[in-house]
């Protein structure tokens, strides 16, 4: 069973202060995900940005999915981001977009994609879990917050 613990790594896990817009919290991720992750930060925006115009990713609740295929990658990742100024994400709600999980997959990876999809949408839409994710500025508690969550669950 996939685990977050799969997806997300301790320093994939950034508290931004402001940003001014959507465009530029794509390249907010692409930049962490290019430090974090070693992929190609410009290629990321891409392929964020891309995605985006198939749909926006902002599901609702203040939460925000985006999510790309990206050529080199041979399991799926991700990073997490908490805007302390939540931001407009054209989302299904119309409400601005303040915790956002984003998610890098391979270009061929079929099912996995979709269950580190569900997986990250099942644990964001727990209201409780939000609001705890909210309450903290501390990467590393964030970190713990998602991890354990499973966890919690699973039990």
């Amino acid at each position: 069973m996939m685990k977050f613990s799969d997806l997300l790594k301790p320093d994939a896990v950034k508290v931004m202060g402001s940003c001014s817009s959507k465009k530029r919290l794509m390249h907010d991720i692409a930049d962490l995900a290019e430090s974090v992750h070693g992929l190609h930060a410009q290629r990321v925006v891409e392929a964020l940005l891309e995605r985006e115009s198939l749909g926006p990713t902002g599901v609702g609740h203040g939460v925000a999915l985006p999510h790309a295929r990206v050529s080199g990658l041979d399991e799926v990742l991700g990073v997490f981001m908490l805007l302390e100024r939540p931001i407009d994400f054209d989302a299904v709600d119309r409400q601005p977009v303040d915790l956002v999980f984003s998610l890098f997959a391979p270009e061929e990876a079929g099912v996995e994609h979709l269950k580190a999809l569900a997986l990250v949408s099942r644990t964001l839409r727990d209201a409780g879990l939000c609001t705890k994710l909210r309450a903290n500025r501390d990467p590393a508690t964030l970190f713990t917050i998602l991890t354990e969550f499973e966890t919690v669950k699973a039990a």
